[in-house]
C-alpha cells in the first residue's frame, strides 16, 4: 500500500463515516477505490470526493446530484462546467434553505404565541375562585 492510499478502517477514521456508508458510495458509483481481494484501497482522488460527497450532503444535494457534479469535472473544461453548475445549484439549495428557515422562524413565532396564551389560561385558572367551595 502506497502513502496515498488509505484502508476502508483510515477512511472511516479521517471522514468520520461508517464502511457502510463507505461501500454505499461505491454502489452508487460515487467512489472508485482499488479492489485487491476482498480489500479496498482509497486514493487521493476517492478522498477529494469523499469530501465533495459530505459536503453535499450536508448542504442538501441528492446523491445524483453529486454524481453528477463529480462527473462533470472530466468534461476538460479546466472545471468551468463542474464550477458553474455547482454554483447554480448551490444557489438553488440557498433560496430553498433560507425559505425553509424562514417557514420555521414563523412556525417557532407561532408556537411562542400559543404558549404565552396558554400560560395566561393556566394562570387565570389557577387564580380564579373555586366554585365548589
Amino acid at each position: 500500500m502506497t502513502n496515498d492510499q488509505m484502508t476502508i478502517r483510515e477512511m472511516c477514521d479521517a471522514f468520520d463515516v461508517t464502511p457502510r456508508t463507505l461501500r454505499f458510495y461505491e454502489a452508487k458509483e460515487l467512489l472508485f477505490p482499488v479492489r485487491i481481494g476482498q480489500k479496498r484501497l482509497f486514493t487521493k482522488r476517492d478522498r477529494a470526493r469523499l469530501k465533495l460527497i459530505l459536503r453535499g450532503k450536508r448542504f442538501g444535494f441528492s446523491l445524483e446530484e453529486i454524481r453528477q457534479l463529480l462527473d462533470l469535472y472530466h468534461v476538460g473544461d479546466q472545471q468551468h462546467t463542474q464550477l458553474t453548475r455547482t454554483y447554480e445549484i448551490a444557489k438553488e439549495r440557498l433560496a430553498d434553505m433560507e425559505m425553509r428557515r424562514d417557514e420555521l422562524d414563523e412556525a417557532i413565532e407561532d408556537l411562542r404565541d400559543q404558549l404565552k396564551w396558554g400560560e395566561r389560561m393556566i394562570a387565570s385558572l389557577q387564580s380564579a375562585p373555586k366554585a365548589a367551595e
